[in-house]
């Protein structure tokens, strides 16, 4: 009998199905020096570095049970490149350099849009206006068309101004910051496991794009997942306020143990970042020097875009929001003049060693940042793109705006309370549009030019901000253009029930405000 034995590319084709893979062998920051040319820095990985903040996946691999097996682990190194996955689909593409480009020269459009469409409604629209008197009956009740104007200003003003990129305000001739550890977390209770798993497996690979870059999920006992770097955080542990995801981010700070050579990229469950936003990540901690956390544009298409036409058009001014009115706290203020996010939020370890996660609120991501602008701390504009879902059905849209309102309207801040007042007008506005219909049928007064101009420029904003979103999510999705062209009057029509959804939401948490922390599902 001859005995054969099996070449090395056989072996390396496909895997004996009797002895299954062992872990991947570390990779060592020194045999990844080719992956990280670009961000080659001194103490870009401590040497201190305590091994257990790294998670399983820097643990050790038990030496193979046999020959054949720890060959086959070789070949599928050399495949990967990475200890952390064999090459497989990824499902974390996006498209952040071309819409990134595109988006720094949009603010000429912007302004041409918007101050165009203003003209072309006050002025050849028949709407009624009149340039004979400055008031009359008819003002009282559409005053509340006015109301959302010192958003609509701000709105304006951030999508005016030029979106700044990093393309030419990084160089490499520019000292960086050390970087130690950067933990690309996944915040989530866990009783979604489709969710968990969906961002696990666009995420885990990204451990190759840096020696420094850690992947995490978080979760709350009694879930967790042996398969993933997850850290559980035990029902035994207090705070003297935090309850659930703050609660949880508390105690992984305690084990984690940062340093002011750590960052700290947090995600929601159905968050998902591309690789090129992840390099830009790593550029804002490198150049950014001034700035200790950071946050960046957050689109609403990973998952099921389209599914639902309501939410989808509704979530796009979230979008235009994040291109406006954060574009201009982030690039221009550099302090949270406006809130922020709870996902795509970039913080130092020194400055949640300062501020902690110990603070009791429903949206503790805008109370954090609050606190870090008190201890001094300034904000600056990540150039990346994390990209989520909307929610699926209408109680969990209107939970999730009704935990955001009264959680906002319970921060012990002033400007928190003022942005929730012009939220709170926003149903005035809405009822003053309603009224002026049987109004106007009774009342045949025209209104004087001068409101009209005001009126028309707010709602030129509103509509804009929402064909915006859409259009940069198209874009970002790579949809045919003709799909794109359509979407646009059909976002036009469906802005104005988006608007109304948003109305019942907040009169949905004046009625019924929240008695804890809702988690909807997605």
């Amino acid at each position: 009998m001859s005995n054969s034995t099996p070449s090395v590319e056989e072996i390396c084709a496909e895997p004996p199905k009797s002895a299954p893979l062992a872990p991947l062998v570390p990779v060592t920051p020194q045999r990844v020096q080719f992956l990280d040319e670009a961000y080659d820095s001194d103490g870009t990985l401590a040497e201190d570095t305590p091994r257990s903040r790294a998670g399983p996946a820097f643990e050790q691999a038990a030496p193979a049970a046999d020959p054949v097996t720890a060959l086959h682990r070789s070949c599928s190194f050399k495949k990967s490149g990475t200890f952390s996955v064999v090459d497989e689909t990824r499902t974390n593409l996006g498209n952040t350099s071309f819409l990134m480009a595109i988006l720094s020269e949009m603010w000429l459009m912007h302004l041409v849009v918007i101050i165009g469409g203003t003209f072309g409604l006050t002025f050849y629209m028949p709407q009624g206006y009149n340039d004979v008197e400055l008031w009359n009956y008819s003002c009282w009740w559409k005053l509340g068309w006015l109301l959302p104007l010192p958003y609509t200003l701000i709105c304006f003003f951030g999508m005016v101004l030029p979106f700044r990129t990093p393309k030419y305000l990084y160089s490499k001739e520019m000292p960086k910051r050390r970087l130690d550890n950067l933990y690309i977390l996944t915040v989530t209770k866990g009783d979604n496991r489709e969710a968990v798993e969906r961002a696990w497996n666009a995420h885990k690979h990204l451990e190759r794009l840096h020696p420094a870059v850690r992947v995490h999920v978080l979760t709350d006992e009694p879930y967790s997942f042996e398969s993933i770097n997850c850290y559980t955080c035990p029902k035994t542990f207090k705070t003297a306020s935090s309850k659930y995801k703050a609660r949880a981010l508390e105690w992984y700070r305690q084990t984690m143990q940062y340093t002011e050579h750590d960052w700290i990229l947090h995600l929601d469950e159905e968050s998902v970042i591309d690789d090129e936003s992840v390099r830009r990540v790593l550029d804002f901690i490198f150049y950014e020097h001034e700035c200790s956390w950071g946050q960046g544009l957050i689109l609403y298409n990973q998952h099921k875009y389209w599914h639902n036409w309501f939410f989808t058009v509704a979530d796009a001014i979230r979008v235009g929001d994040d291109l406006s009115r954060f574009q201009l706290q982030y690039t221009y203020l550099n302090f949270p003049a406006f809130g922020a996010h709870g996902s795509f939020l970039l913080t130092n370890g020194a400055v949640e060693n300062e501020v902690t996660w110990d603070l009791g609120s429903l949206t503790e991501d805008y109370q954090f940042a609050m606190h870090a602008w008190e201890k001094g701390f300034k904000c600056g504009k990540v150039p990346g793109i994390v990209r989520e879902q909307s929610p699926i059905d209408l109680i969990g849209f209107m939970k999730q705006r009704r935990r955001w309102y009264v959680g906002i309207r319970r921060l012990p801040y002033a400007l928190p309370k003022l942005w929730n007042l012009f939220w709170t007008l926003g149903i005035l506005c809405l009822y003053c549009t309603i009224a002026s219909v049987p109004l106007g049928f009774v009342y045949h007064l025209n209104t004087p030019r001068w409101f009209g101009i005001l009126k028309d420029f707010s709602f030129c904003n509103f509509v804009y901000l929402y064909i915006l979103g859409i259009f940069v999510q198209d874009v970002d999705k790579r949809l045919n253009p003709l799909v794109t062209f359509i979407h646009i009057p059909m976002t036009f029509v469906l802005q104005f029930v988006a608007g109304a959804m948003e109305a019942m939401c907040v009169m949905y948490a004046l009625i019924f405000p929240p008695k804890d922390f809702d988690v909807i599902r997605k």
